[in-house]
Order: C-alpha cells, then sequence, then structure tokens
C-alpha cells in the first residue's frame, strides 16, 4: 500500500469515527451519518485506486447492482419494517465476511502459498460470519412474523455440540492449513449453529438479538481485515462490533437479563391465570371526546410510544396531536424506554419519521422522576415497559425490569386493541388502576378522532 492509499484510509478512518460520536445524540444523528457515508466513500475509492486484481467490469457491476437493491429497498421499506431491515443488512455484512475470508483462503490453498497466517483470521471470519448470516435471517423472519416457529426440546443441547464441532473445525482449519474442507465444514456449522441459537429467541427479546449479531458483523469484519490485511477494514469493525457490544449490555440491562439469558434461556411468559382477578369490574373504558377534554384542560402531557404505535403507523397522528397541544400552550413530552418496539432506538426512529422535534424525546432514567408532575399520560401500543408488576412482583417474568412509572400520573390513558398481554405474557394492573382509563381500537385512528375532538374545544 502506497502513502496516499494509507492516508485516504486514515482519512476515511477519522470520520467513521467522528460519524459513531455523533450518531450518540439525535440532534447531530443526521450529520454522523453524513460523515459516515463520506468516510464509505473516500474508503471505496481508494480501495479501488489501490486495486490491481479484480477487473473493474467486475466492482462497476457490484456497484450498479448494489445502488439499485439499495434504492429500491430505501424507496419501498416504510419506516416500521426498519426493524427486520436492519437485521437483514446485519447479515449481509457478515455474508459479505464469510465470502472474502473464504475466497482468499482457498485461493491461497489453490496457488500453494503460505497458509498459516491466513488460516486462524479466516476461520475466525467465516464462523462469526455465517452465524451471523443465517441468524438475521431467522431474526428477518421473526420480525416479519414469518416464522413462529421456536426450536424443538433439546435444541440448547444441540446448540452446545454445535459450538464444540465449531471449535474442532477452527481448530483443523489452522493445523491443517492446506486443506480447504475443514474451512467449509466450519462455514456448515456455523450457519446451523446461527439457526439453532436464534430459533428459540421470542420476539421480546429482538432488541437485543439484533444488537448483537450487529456486533457480530463487524467482528467478522475485523476478522476479515486481517485475512485482507486491510487496517480500515479492521478499524471500522472494531468500531461496529464495540458499539454494538455496548449496545447490547444496555438492552440487556434494559430488561433486567444477561446476555447469556436471553441467549440460550427464552424469556419466562406468564400464564395469565389471574386476568380475572385483576380485570374483572374494574376496567375503566373512555372514548376520544373525553380524552379530549382532559387534554383542554392539562398543562403537561407525556406520550409513551410502544410497538403497537409501529403496527399502527400512528406516529404522524401522534405528531399532529402534539402539535396541536402544543399551540393550546402544553407541555408534551415523548417517554422512551430502551427496548419498546423490535430494534434499539425504533421509537425514535419512527417519531424523527414523522418529525417530531428530537428535544421532546425523553428517556427512561429522565422522565421517570416527572411523572408525579405530569397531568395526563398516554400509552399507545406499549405493555410490558409500563407494567408495574415489574417493581412490585418478585416472582413476576419482567420482576426487576426497568420500566416507565406512568402510574405515577395523575391520569394514564392507554390506547390498545384489547386487554391482551404482551411479549411476556402476563396481565398488566396498570389497566385496572383507579387512574387509568382504556380507549380500545386502533392506535393511529384512536389518535386522529382525540385530535378531531380536541379541535372542537
Amino acid at each position: 500500500m502506497d502513502d496516499w492509499a494509507a492516508l485516504g484510509y486514515l482519512v476515511a478512518a477519522v470520520l467513521f469515527i467522528l460519524g459513531l460520536k455523533r450518531l450518540s445524540r439525535p440532534r447531530t444523528a443526521v450529520r454522523g451519518n453524513q460523515y459516515g457515508a463520506a468516510g464509505m466513500l473516500v474508503a471505496v475509492l481508494v480501495t479501488l485506486t489501490d486495486n490491481s486484481i479484480i477487473g473493474f467490469e467486475w466492482i462497476v457491476g457490484g456497484l450498479i447492482l448494489g445502488t439499485v437493491v439499495g434504492a429500491l429497498l430505501a424507496v419501498k421499506v416504510q419506516m416500521t419494517a426498519m426493524p427486520e431491515l436492519v437485521a437483514l443488512f446485519n447479515g449481509f455484512g457478515g455474508g459479505a465476511s464469510v465470502l472474502v475470508a473464504a475466497a482468499s483462503y482457498t485461493q491461497a490453498v489453490d496457488l500453494a502459498t503460505d497458509t498459516s497466517r491466513l488460516s486462524s483470521s479466516a476461520a475466525l471470519a467465516s464462523l462469526i460470519g455465517a452465524v451471523t448470516f443465517t441468524g438475521s435471517l431467522v431474526a428477518f423472519a421473526k420480525l416479519r412474523e414469518a416464522l413462529h416457529w421456536s426450536g424443538f426440546p433439546g435444541i440448547t443441547i444441540l446448540s452446545g455440540l454445535g459450538v464444540v464441532a465449531a471449535v474442532v473445525f477452527a481448530v483443523l482449519t489452522v493445523v491443517d492449513a492446506e486443506n480447504a474442507l475443514w474451512l467449509w465444514l466450519l462455514v456448515a456449522v456455523g450457519a446451523v449453529l446461527g439457526l439453532l441459537v436464534v430459533v428459540p429467541i421470542g420476539g421480546a427479546d429482538m432488541p437485543v438479538v439484533i444488537a448483537l449479531l450487529n456486533s457480530l458483523s463487524g467482528m467478522a469484519a475485523v476478522a476479515a481485515g486481517f485475512v485482507l490485511d486491510n487496517s480500515l477494514l479492521i478499524i471500522a469493525g472494531s468500531l461496529v462490533g464495540a458499539s454494538g457490544l455496548i449496545l447490547t449490555q444496555i438492552m440487556c440491562v434494559a430488561m433486567n437479563r444477561t446476555l447469556l439469558a436471553v441467549m440460550f434461556s427464552p424469556a419466562p411468559v406468564g400464564n395469565g391465570a389471574e386476568v380475572d382477578d385483576i380485570y374483572a369490574g374494574k376496567v375503566r373504558f373512555t372514548s376520544p371526546d373525553d380524552v379530549a377534554m382532559l387534554l383542554e384542560s392539562a398543562e403537561r402531557v407525556a406520550i409513551v410510544p410502544g410497538y403497537g404505535l409501529a403496527v399502527a403507523q400512528a406516529q404522524h397522528a401522534v405528531r399532529d396531536l402534539t402539535r396541536r397541544l402544543q399551540d393550546r400552550g402544553v407541555e408534551v413530552v415523548f417517554g422512551i424506554h430502551p427496548v419498546a418496539g423490535r430494534m434499539p432506538g425504533h421509537m425514535n426512529v419512527l417519531l424523527a419519521e414523522a418529525e417530531v422535534s428530537y428535544e421532546r424525546l425523553v428517556e427512561m432514567d429522565d422522565i421517570n422522576p416527572t411523572f408525579e408532575q405530569t397531568d395526563v399520560t398516554i400509552v399507545i401500543g406499549a405493555n410490558d415497559v409500563v407494567n408495574p408488576v415489574a417493581r412490585t412482583d418478585p416472582s413476576s417474568p419482567i420482576a426487576g425490569m426497568p420500566i416507565l412509572d406512568v402510574d405515577k400520573s395523575d391520569v394514564v390513558v392507554v390506547i390498545k386493541r384489547s386487554l391482551s398481554p404482551g411479549f411476556a405474557g402476563i396481565s398488566n394492573p396498570l389497566f385496572a388502576a383507579d387512574n387509568a382509563l382504556m380507549l380500545f381500537g386502533d392506535g393511529r385512528q384512536a389518535v386522529v378522532d382525540i385530535t378531531k375532538s380536541l379541535q372542537a374545544f
């Protein structure tokens, strides 16, 4: 690599770091994306000018194909489908690492060159990449609700055997570096392992899984960087891997579960036997007109979005209601739980698409102390993340999970289609609380009706 290429990679790496730093704040996230895109452009250009092996017709063909696919996805995919798209992108990253590492390794074997340097890196990249690829495909299918299968008895044991087989084949790839068969067997075992590990994981744990798969795709890129002896790929992969692990830990803390419990022990599910005891004769129903009357006299309103908001595509209706309340001088804030939705930051993405001001999005730790001063809290489609059982019942499946303390508000309006439980499968005493009102129906239509009623006052 000449000095100009090294300088170009350095510039790209700096842009990646600056972009990642700015992605940590909503206000600067757009600029962070721009920095990251600029860094990738520099990296691609430098790589192209430093290339002397592959014909440019293949590179141009790949660029055209990727551009077309990316443009179609950007236009066609709704913001509500971002979680499954992110899962798919993680899988593509892992698959690319497998192809790069395996191609470089097999080429070295075919040319009878020294493979001792490549073998360990290729084995690592192939294993992590294969696990990421198939695991991400399963996550994609689960998020699209196209796959409801949760495995079979003994799948955890089989996963453990798969880990042992993967270690054996990885060692053989390094020890018997001249035989490419071991690498392909390692890829096959990794692909099966990705399926076995992710299949049993339920939808409630998907935010953690997506963060972890994102981290794995970065680590696979690091290993591929060592195979190619490409410093920029190592740096970029390290950034993705480290940030993904940090985000995974944040998600686990928000769910009060360990990573091992998420991956190898499905979230405990309640049996719902106490439904009649909690709800019978205690649930109070309301209407859009009554909610509008409450909002008309409120000074501070908190809105808590959940996955139901995404399903109903109610983000734009919520924005309109927010603006209507602001015009009346009402303070409106949004309480954001770290694991609300199906991916990290899911609610932030939806509200940003609807042009809700970043300043109104308040994280759980910051908004919880303010609920006691909140006149009305509107919960849209959230369930487990506002369930007070997490604080009061040590035997609950969500015991100890940090929640949004919406029950401390003066009045809580819960917009849901029914009293059905959330992912944890347990009833929510909030729905029967003395200060709670239930507004049943589609989330978007309910908010639209409230906004219309509010205009009449």
